[in-house]
């Protein structure tokens, strides 16, 4: 099989070293997403496990509340202070976990350690940024009560094998973050419910060894043998979404490339704009070339895309794909690499389709330009499941979709990941405090919550030419253990008017355009 690998010594030097369209997944059906229940869910956050609670289980990731979730609505004079602390809480969680794999034998022999040298240090932390941000937030407004809530940090197992269901907890998976709807049952997307995916396939674990708790890839930072699954023993799931009187069926695909010229880097501009390394993994850009942590939106209006059409300079980025073959990339030595546990050669895909598709129940309205949407979890492995959103199949297997497992795609069948963007606007703001509240999916019976209307919907599939099995991984926070359910996609619509209307009168005229 031929691989797709290929060195970015370019792009890598300059910039991350200094720092479907051809399938519509169905709708209306659950996502059957398997993931333990994080400690860091409660109100009050988590607290330490205790000695006999860790009693026998291998503790493998350190679980933090996520600050922005509980977060009042940020005024916009303060947002930049408080995404720099959002974003140093970040980093202050990555350095935790280094020098908790650091010691992990000693604290697995001794668990008290765990509280003297990385967690009450953490806590300590997390206290001061959290006050600054009520600080912040006290200058324009009114301060937010209880925010100390969310210092709170604890260890935790990979329980990848769990119970049979994933090991999952109370069934919560986490916050909703206003979206109005089980995110499960949006309209883009519908993995993983024919079957259990936290079940062993046929009675084995593809590609395990003998130890199945044993970390593989990644230098020891996952994933697990048990987060792969054959794709052929995963029976089909995938449900066409029913198409009412008056749905907008056409479609609109935009051609922008592979990033065959390698542009790479570990920012995100939406959720920590203005610091480098914001995202603590590496991610794949195509499109908007001027996209870093520091772009703003006159920036990008003016950046060169890679887009066929020059009226799309939007930017389209997500996690980079490596293969865990024990072969350093250039960025091995780099922030968003192998400083923050991303090893193994960076996959550049085979084929990335990104197509815009319509309502099943009406008419679609125009995105505002800068319009920001972020689909899956970079943090669900720590978060809960309930903004999961990727999925991963294979190649002549896609009416199989998983959200919690890598794929072990069959020879000659390439892995694909699929990523269905929210469909739904509130009509108003381009962006939110948490970067989720102001775009929505849509209910299942196809509309949109009140107060939101109707979008293109953005459907990306990114195809992989891989050795079939275990041996892949997407980047990801270090503490988040490479898991697949981590998968997420960011887009920044910088369509021009002209091109932005066309998309929507081909939608709503049921045409395919380009």
């Amino acid at each position: 099989m031929r691989r797709t690998s290929r060195k970015k010594r370019s792009t890598l030097a300059n910039r991350a070293i200094a720092a479907s369209a051809a399938l519509i997944l169905g709708g209306g059906g659950l996502v059957a997403v398997n993931v333990y229940a994080s400690a860091g869910e409660g109100p009050s956050g988590s607290s330490p496990p205790t000695r006999t609670q860790n009693a026998g289980r291998q503790l493998s990731t350190i679980d933090c509340p996520e600050a922005v979730n509980g977060l009042p609505e940020v005024p916009d004079e303060a947002r930049g202070e408080v995404d720099r602390e959002l974003a140093a809480m970040d980093t202050q969680i990555t350095d935790a976990y280094q020098q908790f794999a650091d010691r992990k034998e000693q604290i697995a022999r001794d668990p008290g350690l765990a509280e003297n040298a990385v967690l009450g240090p953490l806590r300590s932390k997390r206290t001061a940024s959290l006050d600054r941000i009520g600080i912040a937030i006290g200058r324009v407004g009114e301060r937010p009560a209880g925010l100390e809530s969310l210092a709170g940090c604890s260890l935790r197992a990979d329980d990848s094998r769990g119970d049979g269901n994933g090991g999952r907890g109370d069934g919560d998976g986490g916050q909703d973050d206003g979206q109005g709807q089980d995110q499960g049952q949006n309209q883009g997307q519908n993995a993983g419910q024919g079957q259990d995916p936290g079940q062993d396939p046929g009675g084995e674990d593809p590609g395990q060894g003998e130890n199945p708790g044993q970390d593989q890839g990644q230098g020891g930072n996952g994933p697990v043998a048990a987060d792969f699954v054959d794709i052929q023993s995963v029976q089909p799931n995938v449900d066409r979404p029913r198409q009412r009187r008056g749905a907008s069926r056409g479609t609109f695909t935009t051609d922008c490339g592979r990033n065959e010229n390698g542009k790479f880097n570990p920012d995100n501009v939406i959720v920590a704009p203005g610091v480098s390394n914001g995202a603590h993994h590496m991610h794949d850009y195509i499109g908007n070339q001027a996209n870093d942590a520091f772009a703003s939106d006159d920036d990008l209006a003016n950046g060169a895309t890679t887009c066929r059409n020059q009226g799309d300079r939007s930017t389209y980025y997500w996690p980079v794909l490596r293969l865990q073959n024990g072969q350093d990339e250039d960025d091995a030595d780099a922030d968003g690499g192998g400083r923050d546990q991303n090893v193994g050669e960076i996959q550049t895909p085979s084929q990335v389709t990104l197509k815009f598709v319509g309502s099943p129940v009406g008419r679609v309205t125009a995105m505002p330009r800068f319009l920001r949407i972020i689909t899956g979890d970079a943090k669900a492995f720590t978060n809960g499941d309930a903004n999961a959103n990727a999925s991963w199949s294979c190649t002549g297997f896609e009416d199989r979709q998983l959200t919690d497992k890598y794929p072990i795609c069959p020879e000659g069948s390439q892995v694909v990941r699929t990523f269905a963007f929210q469909n739904c606007w509130d009509g108003q703001n381009t962006d939110s405090a948490n970067h989720r509240t102001h775009v929505a999916f849509a209910q299942e019976n196809g509309r949109c919550p009140n107060g939101f209307r109707a979008v293109p919907q953005l459907v990306q599939r990114i195809v992989y030419d891989v050795p079939p099995g275990p041996g892949f991984a997407v980047d990801s926070f270090p503490e988040q253990l490479h898991k697949p359910i981590t998968d997420h996609g960011d887009f920044i619509n910088v369509f021009d008017d002209r091109l932005m209307n066309k998309m929507v009168r081909c939608i709503n005229d049921g045409r395919r355009c380009r």
